[in-house]
């Protein structure tokens, strides 16, 4: 050899090797060499992942549930919005309303795929998808992709009170 190295002993270095798949050392699947002519043996299998891994305790499926609760809440409960929002200042807070609900669902999604709760990804997948559609029935009229048009700011002339009409006499009075 070159270089002024010694040689390498390959028999001590196979048998680290040997031993280092006898304890596992090997992936799944691997096959142990035979010890002095006997058959080959299939190593351990690796245990296989627990479904909710170790980093994600009770406590964090817990959480994603009440993300979701609440988020589910506030979704059914802006169908209720008790005030008038066809314009102006109502209308964007009914939006930034909306948009907590669609931040809720992206939230409570990020979790439930963490925690691995397929039912609640999906509920949370759901609630995102119905804040999109909130938003739309009110954003969709101001940009003009529907039928009917609205305004994003109320007319300055809104605000006054209509002024009285005229009263009227029956037809047959004199």
């Amino acid at each position: 050899m070159s270089g002024g190295q010694p040689p390498r002993d390959w028999d001590k270095e196979l048998a680290q090797i040997d031993k280092l798949i006898a304890t596992g050392g090997a992936g799944a699947g691997a096959q142990v060499p035979a010890a002095a002519g006997g058959a080959a043996q299939p190593a351990p299998r690796a245990a296989r992942a627990p479904a909710v891994p170790e980093g994600a305790p009770r406590r964090g499926v817990f959480f994603t549930w009440l993300r979701l609760l609440l988020g589910l809440a506030l979704g059914v409960a802006i169908t209720q919005w008790p005030y008038v929002r066809g314009c102006g200042l109502p209308l964007f807070g009914y939006l930034v309303a909306v948009a907590g609900v669609i931040v809720a669902g992206l939230w409570s999604a990020v979790s439930s795929w963490r925690s691995r709760s397929a039912f609640a990804h999906g509920l949370s997948i759901a609630l995102f998808c119905w804040g999109g559609v909130l938003a739309a029935r009110e954003v969709l009229p101001r940009i003009g992709y529907a039928r009917t048009t609205a305004t994003w700011f109320c007319p300055a002339d809104r605000g006054k009170a209509p002024a009285p009409a005229a009263p009227t006499r029956p037809q047959g009075a004199f």
